[in-house]
C-alpha cells in the first residue's frame, strides 16, 4: 500500500511546473528613435505588437519626466511562450548563471539581438540589447487569480523553488547551469 501512495505522489500533475509568461524588455531612455528602434525589434522577434514602457518618476540626470516613454516591452503567454523561451536560450548558449534564478522566475540579458536564430541584422535597427524574464508557474494557480468565483491556493502551489526550476530547464530546454553549487 505504502508503495502505491509513492507512485501516485511522484505522479501528481499538479506538482509539473511549465512556462506561465516570457517577458521581453528593451529601456531605451528618453530617445524617441531608440524607442521607434526597439519597438520594431519586439515586433520583429517576436510577432507582436509591444506595449510602450512610461517613466513614473522624474530622474533630471537622464532627462526623464513623468509620463514619457523610456523602453518597449511585450508579454508571451502559452505554447508562443515555450517556443520563444527556447529560442532566447539558445541565443544565450542555453548557458545561465545560477544567480539569473529566483524563485518563479528566470531572468537574463541577450547583448546584441543578432544572436537570435533567426534574426538578421537591420541597419535601421542598429545595435541593442535586452533584458528576458521567463515566468514559471504550476498547474491549478488560475484558481487564486481569477476574478470570478475565485479559490485559495497553498503556498507550495504559488511557489516554485529554484531548484524545481532548474531540474525544469535542465530536463525540458537543455540548459546548463554556470556557478551551480
Amino acid at each position: 500500500m505504502a508503495d502505491k501512495n509513492k507512485k501516485d505522489k511522484g505522479a501528481n500533475p499538479m506538482t509539473a511546473i511549465g512556462i506561465g509568461t516570457v517577458t521581453i524588455n528593451i529601456g531605451t531612455g528618453n530617445d524617441s528613435q531608440q524607442q521607434e528602434n526597439a519597438r520594431r525589434l519586439i515586433t520583429l522577434i517576436t510577432g507582436k505588437k509591444p506595449a510602450d514602457g512610461i517613466s513614473k518618476k522624474r530622474i533630471p540626470q537622464f532627462k526623464i519626466s513623468p509620463g514619457s516613454k523610456i523602453g518597449a516591452f511585450v508579454t508571451i503567454r502559452g505554447e508562443d511562450a515555450k517556443k520563444l523561451a527556447t529560442r532566447l536560450l539558445a541565443a544565450a548558449d542555453n548557458k545561465i548563471s545560477d544567480r539569473c534564478i529566483t524563485n518563479n522566475s528566470l531572468s537574463f540579458g541577450i547583448k546584441e539581438y543578432i544572436d537570435i536564430n533567426g534574426i538578421k541584422y537591420d541597419p535601421k535597427i542598429g545595435m541593442l540589447g535586452m533584458n528576458v524574464n521567463i515566468a514559471f508557474r504550476r498547474k491549478g494557480i488560475r484558481t487564486a487569480l481569477k476574478k470570478r468565483a475565485r479559490g485559495e491556493v497553498g503556498m507550495k502551489q504559488r511557489v516554485v523553488t529554484k531548484d524545481d526550476i532548474k531540474s525544469y530547464i535542465g530536463k525540458e530546454l537543455g540548459v546548463s547551469l554556470i556557478g551551480a553549487v
